[in-house]
């Protein structure tokens, strides 16, 4: 959740290609949003991608790195429990 601080708007020039803004115009009469509710959700939107894509990439680089120990017999033998881990913390 946000701080009612963080909530409060900024306002920000932006230049838009001619197509975009006639897009964001139809949708703010199909759905009755003004043109700052869409670009919010928009961008809201495409950071929230973003960060989903981040963590799934980084989730593959783990398995990799995972799989990579495990192949190697030496490595594996080092391998930790994870309450092992926990306590050295």
């Amino acid at each position: 959740m946000h701080s009612p601080s963080e909530l409060q708007k900024q306002q920000v020039g932006l230049r838009l290609p001619k197509y975009l803004v006639e897009q964001i115009d139809e949708l703010t009469k199909e759905y009755s949003l003004n043109r700052t509710d869409i670009i919010i959700e928009s961008i809201k939107s495409y950071i929230d991608r973003q960060e989903t894509q981040k963590l799934y990439d980084e989730f593959d680089t783990a398995c990799k790195d995972l799989k990579e120990v495990l192949a190697d017999p030496k490595k594996a033998d080092k391998l930790q429990t994870l309450d092992e881990l926990l306590d050295e913390l």
